[in-house]
């Protein structure tokens, strides 16, 4: 009974971790490292950013969703017949290299959500100061993003719910025929314990951290200037005339004006 809700775990874990957004993300950060290799080695943002990409890439050389996608097509589906009430399952060694495989991602991804956390805090101190403007804007609106698409996605929280499944399967499979591959290391039964904190509080005090950084926007007013009341109101009648006119013609929504251009 348990077979069809491993499979499906573990196709939602699959998705989750081999979406778009996060390998996007670690691409876009590959890039900047890239072009700042040679200007920035001694810079804190640049080298907290160095410790981002270093997890990344730990957690797809680990090949974690190669793994779980095996396990998946291993797990027999719901209409498969059965005799005699019978079936094959994934065996004991299989269901110990993928638990242990998501132990390690989850507390890949525990690190990495740190180390996102203390890099954009960097990126935003220096932001402050007025240091490489360029580089640390880029780094914060990269590594919010990062952070935002990990929690988004629910990627933790899958991986969390993957490993119950699997523990029960496992302590199943071990009861029926002793096979223990993995030696000198007991699975916990309770993943919090491993992990060593709890996931839902540590992301709420992540995410209170990054909220209450200091903005930097003494420097963003001075290249920006505001502009004046007249212009604006100008710009909002233009802009509120152009999207009625479109709609009455068209009948289809008129992308918003980004306002007047600054000379």
């Amino acid at each position: 009974r348990g077979l069809p809700a491993l499979r499906r775990r573990c196709q939602i874990a699959g998705k989750r971790l081999s979406g778009t957004g996060l390998a996007a993300e670690g691409r876009v950060l590959r890039a900047v490292l890239y072009v700042y290799h040679s200007r920035l080695l001694r810079h804190r943002p640049y080298l907290a950013l160095l410790q981002v990409e270093q997890c990344l890439k730990r957690l797809w050389k680990m090949n974690l969703v190669g793994c779980i996608e095996t396990l998946a097509g291993l797990v027999p589906k719901k209409n498969t017949s059965q005799t005699h009430g019978e079936c094959l399952v994934p065996s004991q060694p299989m269901l110990e290299t993928v638990a242990l495989k998501v132990l390690g991602g989850c507390k890949l991804i525990l690190r990495l959500l740190d180390c996102c956390c203390k890099a954009f805090l960097l990126s935003v101190k220096h932001l402050c100061s007025e240091e490489f403007i360029l580089l640390n804007t880029v780094a914060s609106g990269l590594l919010s993003r990062l952070w935002f698409v990990i929690q988004y996605r629910c990627v933790l929280q899958t991986l969390i719910s993957l490993y119950g499944t699997l523990s029960t399967s496992l302590q199943l499979v071990s009861e029926t025929q002793q096979m223990s591959y993995i030696q000198g290391f007991t699975f916990p039964s309770d993943i919090s314990d491993f992990l060593g904190v709890n996931v839902s509080s540590e992301v709420k005090k992540q995410k209170a951290r990054m909220l209450k950084t200091k903005k930097p926007t003494s420097w963003m007013k001075k290249l920006f200037p505001t502009i004046p009341e007249a212009v604006s109101e100008v710009g909002k009648k233009r802009n509120f005339a152009t999207c009625m006119s479109a709609v009455k013609i068209y009948r289809i929504p008129c992308p918003a004006d980004i306002g007047e251009p600054v000379l």
